[in-house]
């Protein structure tokens, strides 16, 4: 379960840094899922629950890089065509039987294992056949090879009791490569954390129902699901919940029984009828932090018991940022994630802007190529929180600091695109 106390949360009424409130998260979060294994096949995306050791070396064996011939370095002369008599053939998964003489050439084949020697060290280096002339008995070597060339050696890519995969990480396709590698069949990984989501509102309507005059189609709720489940999170759709707190608090409280976190957007401010922030308050606690955050703010953080809250803004774009750079990395801790920053890569700026001190603020641009051929940011047109298609248009954020408060054409900008955040 997750390590909470009942006021972690709780960080005062001042602005808060968006770095500063990340740090916090790191101190006070745990893990609130178990392990499990599960065969290879099922990992892709899971978080890894435990450092692998590697129970077996990557190759196993010292094995020919190239299709050719291996020979002993010492028996090439160094300034003249050498001819070595062929001995044998050796190919992939056919190791050589018997050592191989020194005088002679074995055919071998790309993965084949390196013959033995009759005395210990066996041959130590492989010429290309391209570059030899074979005429079926022997083989004519052409001088110039260094000692070693085209070998592989056991060991190169992974040795045995190697850490290979660390803890925490999200497992993509050449990490479940690199187990498989090793003889690995299964993995431990965390279960998918469990994400109860809902929307508040008499104006808000499902897509596909009728929308009469005053009422508006339900956006949020589908893009947090799509954003938690391209995290590997489980979601339990709560759907959208009438304008009645009674409602609402039950809502709330049978999430909290079967979810590891409750999100949702909007409601939670102090309006007549945002009636989320009464529930939970009823149920649990509720803190706002007042995060110096554009377009973002404010995003409230509390808990029902042990389950933690995360209520973030109701406009559409507000709703997009703060969970990619406040709901998202408060997600991984929980699910086991290692804690990673996204990259973000220099560019040159192609708009001028202003903004306040004290406050990061994200815009949303498009990436291009200047006349020089170097890339630049080009802000879009609109900057209204609640413009969607803002950020269906973009190509990533453009993130300004606190320090900041003029950005002029050609100045070099902080770029997050959209990529690293799995959009």
């Amino acid at each position: 379960m997750a390590q909470l106390t009942d006021d972690c949360f709780a960080f005062g009424g001042k602005l808060i840094p968006v770095a500063e409130a990340l740090a916090r998260f790191r101190e006070i979060l745990t893990p609130v899922v178990t392990p499990e294994e599960v065969r290879l096949d099922a990992a892709l995306g899971r978080i890894l629950a435990g450092d692998l050791v590697a129970g077996r070396s990557v190759p196993p064996h010292d094995n020919s890089a190239v299709d050719g011939y291996a020979v002993y370095f010492d028996d090439l002369a160094p300034e003249a065509e050498t001819v070595l008599p062929l001995a044998a053939t050796v190919a992939a998964g056919h190791p050589l039987t018997m050592p191989q003489q020194r005088g002679t050439a074995i055919r071998i084949f790309t993965g084949a294992p390196m013959p033995s020697g009759e005395s210990g060290a066996g041959p130590d280096t492989v010429l290309m056949q391209e570059d030899c002339q074979d005429d079926g008995d022997r083989v004519v070597i052409p001088p110039g090879i260094r000692r070693g060339a085209n070998r592989r050696f056991a060991g190169e890519d992974i040795t045995e009791g190697d850490r290979m995969l660390e803890a925490g990480i999200r497992l993509r396709p050449q990490d479940i490569g690199l187990a498989a590698a090793t003889g690995l069949t299964s993995l431990p990984v965390y279960k998918p954390l469990r994400v109860a989501i809902f929307s508040t509102g008499d104006e808000i309507r499902d897509p596909g129902t009728e929308a009469p005059a005053g009422t508006v189609y339900d956006s949020n709720r589908h893009t947090l699901a799509a954003l938690l489940r391209g995290l590997g999170v489980e979601v339990i759709d709560m759907g959208i919940l009438p304008d009645r707190q009674n409602e609402i608090r039950n809502g709330l409280a049978s999430a909290a029984q079967g979810a590891d976190m409750i999100l949702t957007s909007g409601g939670v401010s102090s309006g007549g009828e945002d009636h989320v922030k009464a529930a939970v308050e009823t149920l649990g606690s509720l803190h706002f932090w007042r995060l110096a955050i554009k377009p973002g703010r404010p995003v409230a953080l509390g808990q029902i018991g042990r389950t933690p809250f995360v209520g973030l803004p109701g406009n559409p774009v507000a709703v997009m940022v703060t969970f990619l750079r406040v709901a998202r990395p408060l997600i991984e801790l929980l699910s086991g994630a290692r804690p990673l920053s996204p990259r973000l890569f220099p560019v040159r700026a192609a708009f001028d802007y202003k903004k306040k001190l004290d406050r990061r603020e994200y815009v949303r641009v498009t990436l291009r190529r200047n006349g020089e051929g170097e890339p630049e940011a080009e802000k879009f047109e609109r900057d209204g929180a609640g413009v969607l298609s803002s950020m269906v248009a973009a190509d990533g954020l453009v993130e300004l600091p606190e320090d900041c408060s003029r950005i002029k054409v050609g100045d070099i900008v902080d770029y997050l695109p959209f990529s690293e955040v799995g959009l």
